[in-house]
């Protein structure tokens, strides 16, 4: 005789774990923004070696991560093609003026959308001509009140008490200014694109490691791209 399966008590479809533990793998290599050893990841998620090992295989699979040369783990190129569909208005209103950026400043230059408390960059463009340049894949994830492109997301909601000093100061310049809060050593400019309604739809950065940087012209150039963008969109 069959039983009905049993719903779980709070009336919710159950999960896949191993879809789980995959997109976990996926958010954990967006927020460390560098190469992982299997080892370091299986521990950051509490997942044994051999279980690390098989899902990275399949994500590794479908593009969605890569291995370096010292067979560490990251971000893989199929997370920018899956980020294209993102939004695609915004991203397709952004990507002159991050090309238009990145031919200006000779800075990696990105686009980077809120989801609940996370700021989410969604597309980047770096350049092809200078020395040396920040890679900063799409896919990449922090707090939303960390990092200049986090602080851009909040800068136009209503002012707080709480609210950090780097906040207050970009509310007042019209940029944000981080340095090393997402990724240690690197800096970032950035500025909210905002909606007919005042509220940020998205934020549109760059991010340099150039500590004698002109921020003021930076800030100044990021700011007419944003709102260049907001225009498109009206």
């Amino acid at each position: 005789m069959r039983t009905a399966p049993v719903a779980p008590e709070d009336g919710a479809a159950p999960q896949s774990q191993t879809l789980d533990r995959g997109i976990r793998i996926l958010e954990h290599l967006a927020a460390e923004g560098a190469p992982q050893p299997i080892v370091e990841i299986g521990q950051a998620l509490g997942l044994h070696r051999s279980i690390t090992y098989r899902l990275l295989r399949t994500l590794e699979d479908h593009q969605l991560v890569e291995r370096n040369a010292v067979g560490h783990y990251w971000l893989g190129l199929g997370m920018a093609a899956l980020a294209r569909g993102v939004r695609a208005d915004l991203q397709a209103a952004a990507l002159p003026r991050l090309n238009a950026l990145v031919a200006e400043l000779a800075m990696t230059a990105f686009l980077v959308i809120r989801t609940g408390e996370e700021a989410v960059t969604v597309a980047s463009v770096e350049p092809h001509d200078s020395a040396a340049h920040v890679v900063y894949r799409p896919g990449t994830r922090h707090p939303v009140d960390r990092g200049a492109p986090g602080l851009a997301l909040l800068m136009p909601e209503p002012p707080s008490p709480d609210d950090r000093e780097a906040l207050r100061h970009a509310r007042r310049t019209g940029w944000a200014v981080s340095h090393g809060e997402v990724i240690p050593g690197i800096r970032s400019i950035a500025a909210p694109v905002l909606g007919p309604d005042g509220g940020a739809r998205a934020a549109l950065g760059v991010v340099f490691v150039d500590a004698g940087a002109d921020v003021e012209r930076i800030g100044r150039a990021v700011v007419a791209a944003a709102g260049k963008v907001a225009a498109t969109l009206r």
